[in-house]
């Protein structure tokens, strides 16, 4: 999965009494390049395969960055 492509990312599951680790938070929704609305499985691989990433995303959501 390309995650450079991926747009309108929504990020859940962010709890402020849990930083800076955010062990909730979750990509909930995203598109990928082609249009695609990613299903469960694919949210669930992406969480697996780029973790770091996620974690980026979660601290864009929370400085208003995404």
């Amino acid at each position: 999965m390309n995650i450079n492509g991926l747009i309108d990312v929504q990020i859940d599951g962010i709890n402020m009494d849990d930083y800076p680790d955010f062990v909730d938070a979750h990509v909930s929704f995203a598109i990928d390049e082609e249009g695609n609305i990613l299903t469960d499985e694919q949210l669930d691989q992406l969480a697996e395969d780029h973790p770091e990433w996620v974690q980026e995303m979660t601290h864009d959501e929370i400085m208003g960055r995404a």
